[in-house]
């Protein structure tokens, strides 16, 4: 396989590996060097790409492991927390603050969340996965995908409702 076929077979989901990482590592360099090291294995198994069925789906799975492996070893107590922080400049400063903060709010909730439901909602909600997808790359039965979904949303929900209704009785 050239360098040319290789590219375009993993560049439109690069991004994706990037996200994933990030919502298990949590810092943007430490989901920098994972996806980094995950393109670099790619490319050492790329003669056999063509054996698997959806290499996207392969990639994912190895990024998750990858992530799941650096956050049990022994350099996971040195991962640095950075939160991004994302903003839109045709929002007035109020608007701009107040989604900042859900967000960051949003992050958190879904860090304190068990790693399954976390996995979950982020491969379905935030980078749009199908449920046939999902149960591939985490080998889970279709109804235990839709009750961890249902229970993170829930929590989230829950959580951020205790939030934003703090004081308010």
């Amino acid at each position: 396989m050239k360098q040319s076929e290789f590219l375009t077979m993993v560049l439109p989901f690069k991004d994706k590996l990037f996200r994933l990482a990030k919502r298990l590592l949590v810092s943007t360099e430490e989901a920098e060097d994972a996806t980094q090291e995950v393109l670099l294995k790619l490319w050492s198994k790329k003669g056999k790409m063509a054996t698997y069925n959806n290499v996207e789906a392969f990639a994912m799975t190895m990024t998750k492991n990858f992530c799941l492996d650096r956050l049990k070893s022994k350099q996971a107590g040195n991962l640095k927390l950075v939160h991004s922080n994302y903003g839109d400049d045709h929002t007035s400063l109020q608007h701009a603050v107040e989604a900042r903060d859900s967000v960051n709010w949003v992050q958190k909730i879904m860090e304190e969340l068990p790693e399954q439901q976390k996995m979950v909602l982020q491969l379905r909600d935030v980078e749009q996965y199908e449920y046939e997808e999902i149960e591939a790359l985490l080998d889970m039965k279709p109804t235990a995908i839709r009750v961890a979904l249902s229970r993170a949303r829930k929590t989230v929900r829950e959580k951020l409702m205790q939030k934003h209704n703090y004081g308010i009785a």
